[in-house]
């Protein structure tokens, strides 16, 4: 593999997932309440999604791209619907009853719950393409180069979560009870928003 390509990849990739959304948001929420494991796993279901879609745009496949653009409302249909969902999930959810979910729930729930989330959000796509045309990227020489390009991007996106993760998991032994349910009310409120504004999107089409 191209180490140029990996590295410009991982630029890509650490620099599409560093703006904080709904993602992020709920990785923060869950490095504090359930710690750096669970915290790192939402963010590798992003940084799957993320591949996923720099796969799309490095392999040039317009036919899966362009189904998923053409059907972006009704993808963000049902991620504003998870979004709600969430949000009202943990709003209402006690600090001491999500801590005691944590050890039967598992990783797994967490990196498959962002990866749909984000996979809903086939705008990425063109974040991507628009990206890689930044950084000449429009035009791979091989499939190799796109290949490179995609690992690269799966590094930079899942570092950013380990930074994140790890960062944020650093003061959960600081935050009693009282600050969990704060954080869960904030964090609930700050991800239904989220969702209502992808709905709106949707509603108001």
């Amino acid at each position: 593999m191209s180490l140029n390509f990996i590295l410009k990849g991982l630029a890509i990739g650490f620099s599409i997932a560093a703006p904080v959304g709904p993602i992020g948001v709920l990785c923060i929420r869950r490095s504090l309440a359930e710690g750096r494991q669970i915290g790192l796993a939402t963010g590798l279901g992003a940084a799957t999604a993320d591949a996923t879609y720099g796969c799309i745009a490095a392999f040039g496949l317009t036919a899966v791209s362009s189904f998923l653009v053409n059907h972006r409302l009704w993808l963000g249909f049902l991620g504003g619907i998870f979004l709600c969902y969430l949000g009202v999930r943990i709003f209402t959810s006690s600090p001491i009853t999500r801590l005691a979910k944590i050890q039967g729930g598992g990783l797994l729930a967490a990196y498959l719950s962002t990866l749909f989330l984000t996979l809903t959000n086939p705008m990425t796509i063109l974040s991507f393409a628009a990206v890689f045309a930044g950084f000449g990227l429009g035009l791979l020489p091989d499939y190799l180069a796109a290949g490179s390009l995609v690992v690269g991007v799966f590094i930079g996106s899942a570092l950013w979560w380990l930074l994140l993760s790890s960062g944020v998991a650093l003061f959960q032994s600081r935050v009693d009870s009282s600050w969990m349910q704060s954080i869960n009310r904030v964090s609930g409120c700050v991800i239904f928003a989220f969702g209502i504004y992808s709905l709106s999107t949707w509603w108001f089409r």
